[in-house]
């Protein structure tokens, strides 16, 4: 299942400070809080959600859980996706923060290995596949897994040996008068394990450049900026380290009839001086593929927008479809034949300033001015 990043929802970046994500969140929640949008069920899927995505994000730990291993750092059994079996968060935050304070995800003091770095993609898709969602597959050249040697970096048949400068705990310390100063062991580079014979493919690495096809799903309702997160697909991390993650970030194009703002779609639509005057029914060929009838009344004016409910966009990961908003534009003609311009000179014949009241007014306002002065 595609999961939305909590940056994304929160519309922070990854850098921000504790401050910046509080006030974001503080705008969202007032925003979409169900006291101000009652029954409507996009305003509380959206309020949900960035609630869960601040509180985890306002607890230093497991914001650092989540930066490390993404979603899966809050499900039972989750990993970084890359090898490792934790039982629940204690797990996660032993293995995040177990160098500092001493926990067995420390390796006995061994530094751990680094995991992968994370990888964009960027993709370009339509409103219509914007609407109704898609599933694709991408290539990406990346550094994966050794096949050779499984990632372990060492020739197979052969294995890594505890480093002798370190002793396998990846550090080595120096005394300086009263202080003594702890580094990475210069020898294993704090893996705390030293390849004689290295893997011939991946040169004891663990990780090569691959060619790779990923399956990506993009779901219905998202928008310009929104990244898919695909855990465990990003960089291979040096010698069996977890992988780190690939971000889709998707780019919408722009459509020749509609523009979009969040769930709602706008269009503009020229309609005759007639049919302002007398009303009349618009065609307007929606997204999902059907027609709506949009009703325009009598004496319309230019700019006029009109509402149709449940015509929009998917509200994305909730259920429900945003509004369609018709704006009118009254279109002066500027070819007549001589019939239609005999029959415009009757009617203005017959007009006595009722018909077009704002009109009256201004030049009756324009006439009282000259009259003042």
């Amino acid at each position: 299942m595609t999961e939305v990043d909590y940056y994304e929802l929160l519309e922070c970046e990854r850098t921000a400070d504790a401050g910046t994500i509080k006030s974001s969140y503080r705008k969202l929640a007032m925003k979409y809080h169900p006291d101000k949008n009652a029954g409507c069920k996009d305003s509380e899927s959206r309020f949900k959600a960035v609630s869960e995505a601040y509180e985890c994000l306002k607890d230093p730990q497991k914001r650092a859980a989540y930066d490390r291993f993404g979603h899966a750092a809050f499900k039972n059994g989750g990993g970084g996706g890359g090898g490792q079996d934790f039982s629940g968060f204690s797990d996660i935050f032993e293995s995040v923060f177990g160098e500092f304070m001493g926990g067995r995800g420390g390796g006995g003091g061994r530094q751990q290995a680094r995991r992968g770095a994370d990888l964009r993609y960027d993709m370009e898709i339509t409103l219509e596949e914007a609407f109704h969602g898609k599933e694709t597959e991408i290539t990406v050249d990346i550094s994966a897994a050794c096949d050779t040697c499984h990632g372990h970096g060492a020739r197979p048949g052969t294995h890594a040996h505890t480093c002798n400068t370190c002793n396998g705990h990846g550090k080595v310390r120096a005394q300086q008068g009263f202080f003594v100063v702890e580094r990475a062991c210069p020898h294993c580079h704090g893996s705390g394990q030293v390849i004689t014979d290295p893997c011939p493919d991946c040169r004891g690495e663990g990780r090569v450049e691959k060619t790779k096809t990923l399956s990506v799903n993009v779901p219905p309702g998202v928008d310009e900026g929104t990244r898919v997160r695909l855990s465990g697909e990003g960089e291979a991390g040096a010698r069996g380290a977890p992988p780190g993650d690939l971000y889709i970030f998707l780019h919408v194009k722009r459509h020749n009839l509609f523009e979009r703002e969040g769930t709602t779609l706008f269009a503009r639509a020229p309609i005759s001086f007639t049919t302002a005057s007398l009303g009349g029914m618009l065609s307007i060929p929606g997204l999902d593929g059907r027609r709506h009838e949009v009703k325009i009344p009598a004496g319309i004016q230019s700019g006029k927008q009109l509402r149709q409910r449940g015509a929009g966009m998917p509200v994305l990961q909730g259920r429900g479809h945003g509004d369609l908003v018709v704006q009118v534009e009254v279109e002066t003609p500027t070819k007549l034949s001589t019939r239609q311009r005999e029959l415009l000179e009757m009617f203005r014949e017959t007009e006595t300033g009722d018909e077009c009241p704002q009109s009256q007014g201004f030049f009756s306002r324009l006439k009282n001015a000259f009259v003042a002065e």
